[in-house]
């Protein structure tokens, strides 16, 4: 059972999956080095050590979720997980739904290292600049940013990027719509200010579960207890109160208050982009910090896809959009892919038996809008149940040869989107975008008389694979069924 990051920290290393690197700087040579391993996925896991200036053991993890099998690892799965075996097994878990509240203890390894007041100071650790062009100094990518609505008490994080500027200084940027800004502005419209907590290293499954897009009402603390099979550990902050898991790597909370803000950014984003720009974004003032002794930053940092901090989300995303297409009534779907070139959110290709006339539209504007689906797409694609979803040439391909531009593609205009997103609009007070819904099936109406695809028939691929193993051994067959 991993527990917090330690635990699984040694996992990672029995698989000979970790590659340490001293003597990196905070200033850009870290955040560059992130960013040449992630350009491919797959690569190990990054932990950085002895960073000038920082003492010892104060270290950055990153390129956590870069490889399937550390992300197999985090839920609990075999190392030889593939593609599908995760996203049926997040389709499997949405069907049940099991919670396990999390548990309050009186204390925790969180609690070695307590400050508050003017003891505190949130710049003692290496937190790098992590691309050349960023405005600051970013502990918040791979993080949890905790709060609770002030009118049903219910625990919410979400992965928000956090900015530091001095010991006690710091900004959370959040996209209207997020749950996160909905709660901040129910304190807002009360007058009072937003209790806060940023947790910036803790196990994998719970930041993991901060980047989804978990119903709202539901805290994910319940659902990272209901994959454990387990109640995780909490202790509560001794300003806000706040629930803070009891094992993370450091920690600290305050209040955001009314027209508070501070300019924050740039920020290379998961777009692609530094698309947000400079942007006055609400402050918090830090009251307390706790963390463990050597602690660990955990950082997924954002950039051109692919990148740590849209890898695993195509998998989970996946599954949360096909569950919601089916609990909206449409029969048939055979699988979903949210593409790694898009973000994990801005392609989305849906493959599906067709039933009837107009089922593939129906499914791909439920999927373009529904709400694991809906946040800053601009494609949805809707194929026969012959392709393959996570294919791209196959992709292209029906696009190509079954879509006709005058019947087929329907744009949606005035949808939900964010500035991080280039080419939403019209201002940074009201953010929406439009997209497409591509219909890439063969036409319902000549279903039966739509050409024959030129391919080798299933019985005679089965005949030659069987008849000359030697041409078609594991890693082979992987890549060509």
């Amino acid at each position: 059972m991993i527990r917090d990051l330690r635990d699984w920290l040694e996992e990672v290393k029995k698989m000979n999956d970790l590659q340490v690197v001293e003597g990196a700087h905070w200033d850009k040579e870290i955040g560059g080095i992130i960013d040449l391993y992630q350009r491919k996925m797959g690569l190990p896991a990054l932990m950085f050590d002895k960073v000038p200036g920082y003492p010892s053991g104060y270290r950055v993890l990153a390129n956590s979720c870069t490889s399937l099998k550390r992300i197999a690892l985090s839920f609990g799965l075999p190392e030889n997980t593939n593609e599908l075996d995760l996203v049926m097994f997040w389709r499997n878990y949405l069907k049940d739904f099991k919670k396990i509240p999390p548990r309050l203890v009186e204390t925790g390894t969180i609690m070695e290292n307590v400050s508050q007041g003017k003891d505190v100071d949130i710049m003692k650790f290496p937190t790098p600049l992590f691309h050349e062009l960023d405005g600051g100094r970013f502990i918040g990518t791979g993080c949890m940013v905790l709060m609770k609505d002030p009118d049903t008490d219910w625990i919410n994080y979400g992965a928000y990027r956090v900015q530091i500027y001095d010991a006690t200084t710091a900004s959370v940027m959040i996209s209207k719509g997020k749950q996160g800004h909905i709660i901040m502005d129910k304190y807002f419209k009360m007058g009072k200010p937003c209790p806060v907590v940023i947790v910036a290293g803790m196990d994998p499954l719970l930041f993991m579960m901060s980047g989804m897009e978990i119903p709202y009402g539901v805290g994910e603390y319940d659902v990272c207890g209901g994959l454990r099979g387990e109640a995780v550990d909490i202790i509560s902050g001794p300003v806000t109160g706040l629930p803070i898991p009891a094992d993370a790597e450091i920690a600290f909370e305050g209040f955001i208050h009314p027209d508070d803000t501070i300019k924050e950014g740039p920020f290379g984003e998961w777009t692609g982009y530094y698309a947000s720009g400079v942007r006055n974004q609400p402050v918090i003032r830090v009251q307390s910090l706790l963390h463990r002794n050597d602690p660990v930053i955990l950082a997924a940092v954002p950039a051109a896809p692919p990148c740590d901090d849209t890898y695993y989300r195509g998998f989970l995303r996946c599954a949360a959009i096909w569950d919601e297409v089916e609990n909206a009534g449409i029969p048939g779907v055979k699988g979903v892919w949210a593409h790694e070139a898009g973000g994990g959110r801005m392609w989305t290709t849906v493959a599906i038996k067709q039933m009837y006339a107009g089922h593939a539209k129906q499914a791909g504007l439920i999927a373009s809008q529904c709400h694991a689906g809906a946040y800053a797409n601009r494609f949805t694609v809707v194929v026969d149940d012959d392709i393959n979803p996570a294919d791209m040439d196959q992709v292209v391909w029906a696009m190509c040869t079954r879509t006709d531009p005058r019947e087929d593609v329907e744009i949606l205009r005035g949808c939900w989107s964010t500035a991080l997103d280039p080419m939403s609009y019209p201002d940074d007070k009201h953010v929406i975008n439009s997209r497409l819904v591509i219909d890439a099936c063969r036409p319902y109406h000549k279903l039966d008389k739509f050409p024959k695809t030129c391919e080798s028939s299933p019985e005679l691929k089965e005949k030659l694979i069987k008849k000359w193993p030697e041409l078609f051994p594991p890693e082979i067959l992987k890549q060509i069924l």
